[in-house]
C-alpha cells in the first residue's frame, strides 16, 4: 500500500505559528516534530512507500523533513498552484500502475490510537482490493459543527452531509449511524481513476494533458505540473468530485483518537498540562494562570490571573485571544493579507533549498538577514534592481561570486554587492556557513530576484 500524502494548505488557523511558507504541517509543534512527520511515522507501520503531493514551494522543506525521520526515497509530485483534492489525488494516481492500492491521507491531522488505526487500515486495504472506495469514518465523540459528517448503514455508506449546525449534529450523534468525514481515503489506483472519469471526466481529462506535459526528474523520483496546464484543471474536491455520486464507497468505522487540529483549540488538547490546566511551557510563568494555551520558546512570558486564554508568541507577531475564540483567527490573518502585511506569508525563518535565513531587522529602506548555507549548497546566481547588499561572514568560509570575481570570504571579513551586480553565495566546506546580510534600498522585497542560473531549478 502507497501511502499518498496531500500537503496542501496553509493553516490559517493556527496563525503566527503557521504561516503560507511554513504551513501547520510543517511547524515543528510537538518536542521539535511535525504533524507532517507523525503522519509519514504513523503510516510507515503498514505502508510500503511514502508519495508526497505538495506545493512547488514547499518541497526541499518536505525533503528535509522527510529525511530526518528516515524516509529517504519518497516520491514526489509537484503542484505550482492548488487545485484542491480531486486533481492532486488524480495526478498522483496517473502515475502509479492501476492494481496499486493508494491510501490518501492529510498531512496535518493526528491520530493518538495507533493500533486501532492499524486495525483500521487492513480493513480498508481489503475493501480496496474488492474494487470499493473506502472512506474512514471517525466515530464521533459529541456534536461537532466543524466537520461534514457520513451517514453509514453497516458498512455501505448512505450519503455524506455537509458541516452541520448545533441541533442536527447532536441529532446525528445520538442516531448512532453518522460519523465525522476525515479525509482519509482508501482504493486501488484504477476504482479511482474510472470512477472519476465516469463522475468527473473533465477533471479527468484534463489531470491526464497535464501528467503527459509534466517534467519527469526519475533521478529525483519527482513529477513537475506546469502552471497553465494545473491552472486548466478544474478545482474541485474528492468528496464531490467522486464520493458523493459513486455507488462503490465502503466506510470503516475509526475510534482512533482523531484529530484535524484546525484551531488553538483543538491544538490545546494535544499537549500535556500542569496542575493549572496549562499546557508546560518552560518560558511561561504563571500567576494565578488557568486552563490557558501558551506557545513561545524564545522569551519569557509571565501571565497574571487568565482563564482558558491564547497567547501566541512568535519572533515577528504575537496574538492574545480567549481559547474558545480561536476559530476567528482567520478573520485576522484575512485583514492583515487586506493591509498588504507579509506576516500571513513568511515567517521569521524561512527555508530554502540550500538552507535558511531569518530576518532580523525590517525597515523600509533596509533589511538584515541571518543566512545558514548547507555544505556543499549555493545560492542562484542572480542580482538585484532595487538594493545592495554587504555580507558579514560569521562561521565557515563563504565562496562569494561578484561580477566576474570569485574568491573567498573568512569569519569576521565582509564583501560588498552593488545593486544590479550579478552575484552567487557558496559554501564549498564541511560545517554550515553563517553569514549576516545587510540589505539597502528603496525596496528590499523576496520578488526582487533576477537569476541567470539555479541549481534547484527555480524561475
Amino acid at each position: 500500500m502507497i501511502n499518498l500524502i496531500l500537503c496542501g494548505g496553509s493553516g490559517t488557523r493556527l496563525w503566527p505559528i503557521s504561516r503560507s511558507l511554513m504551513p501547520k504541517q510543517f511547524a515543528r509543534l510537538f518536542e521539535g516534530s511535525s504533524l507532517f512527520q507523525r503522519t509519514v511515522r504513523t503510516n510507515a507501520r503498514i505502508c510500503d512507500a511514502q508519495y508526497i503531493v505538495s506545493n512547488a514551494e514547499q518541497y526541499f522543506l518536505a525533503k528535509d523533513q522527510l529525511e530526518e525521520v528516515g524516509a529517504h526515497n519518497s516520491r514526489f509530485l509537484l503542484e505550482p498552484v492548488g487545485r484542491n483534492t480531486a486533481p492532486a489525488i488524480a495526478l498522483a494516481c496517473l502515475s502509479l500502475n492501476n492494481d496499486d492500492i493508494v491510501l490518501v491521507s492529510p498531512s496535518d491531522h493526528v491520530i493518538r490510537k495507533a493500533n486501532a488505526y492499524e486495525g483500521c487500515l487492513k480493513k480498508a486495504e481489503e475493501f480496496a482490493k474488492a474494487g470499493a472506495l473506502v472512506t474512514f469514518g471517525i466515530t464521533p465523540t459529541g456534536p461537532e459543527t466543524g466537520y461534514g459528517y457520513i451517514e453509514a448503514d453497516g458498512e455501505n455508506v448512505k450519503r455524506f452531509v455537509e458541516k452541520p449546525d448545533l441541533e442536527t449534529a447532536k441529532k446525528y450523534v445520538e442516531s448512532g449511524r453518522f460519523f465525522w468525514n476525515s479525509g482519509i481515503f482508501c482504493f486501488k489506483v484504477s476504482t479511482f481513476l474510472n470512477e472519476l472519469g465516469k463522475f468527473s471526466p473533465d477533471i479527468l481529462a484534463a489531470a491526464k494533458r497535464a501528467y503527459a506535459g509534466a517534467k519527469k526528474e526519475e533521478q529525483n523520483s519527482l513529477i513537475r505540473i506546469a502552471y497553465d496546464d494545473m491552472m486548466d484543471i478544474p478545482s474541485n474536491s474528492i468528496d464531490y468530485a467522486v464520493m458523493e455520486k459513486s455507488s462503490k464507497v465502503k466506510v470503516v468505522p475509526s475510534d482512533i483518537g482523531w484529530s484535524d487540529l484546525g484551531a488553538f483549540d483543538s491544538l490545546y488538547g494535544e499537549y500535556e498540562h500542569d496542575v493549572d490546566g496549562n499546557n508546560k511551557n518552560g518560558k511561561h510563568l504563571g500567576l494565578g494562570t488557568k486552563n490557558s494555551l501558551v506557545l513561545g520558546n524564545q522569551r519569557q512570558i509571565c501571565t497574571i490571573d487568565l482563564d482558558q486564554m491564547l497567547i501566541v508568541d512568535t519572533p515577528d507577531a504575537l496574538l492574545v485571544a480567549p481559547l474558545q475564540s480561536s476559530q476567528k483567527v482567520k478573520k485576522i490573518v484575512d485583514e492583515l493579507k487586506a493591509r498588504g502585511s507579509d506576516l500571513p506569508t513568511v515567517p521569521q525563518t524561512v527555508n530554502r533549498p540550500w538552507g535558511t535565513y531569518s530576518v532580523l531587522e525590517s525597515t523600509d529602506n533596509y533589511k538584515m538577514k541571518r543566512i545558514v548555507v548547507r555544505p556543499g549548497e549555493r545560492l542562484s546566481l542572480q542580482k538585484h534592481l532595487h538594493r545592495s547588499e554587504h555580507w558579514v561572514v560569521v562561521n565557515g568560509t563563504a565562496t562569494c561570486t561578484v561580477g566576474d570575481r570569485i574568491f573567498y570570504v573568512r569569519p569576521n571579513e565582509s564583501t560588498y554587492i552593488p545593486a544590479g551586480t550579478v552575484h552567487r553565495l557558496q559554501n564549498e566546506g564541511k560545517l554550515p556557513l553563517v553569514i549576516v546580510e545587510v540589505q539597502v534600498g528603496e525596496y528590499t522585497g523576496e520578488d526582487d530576484i533576477i537569476r541567470m542560473q539555479d541549481d534547484y531549478k527555480r524561475s
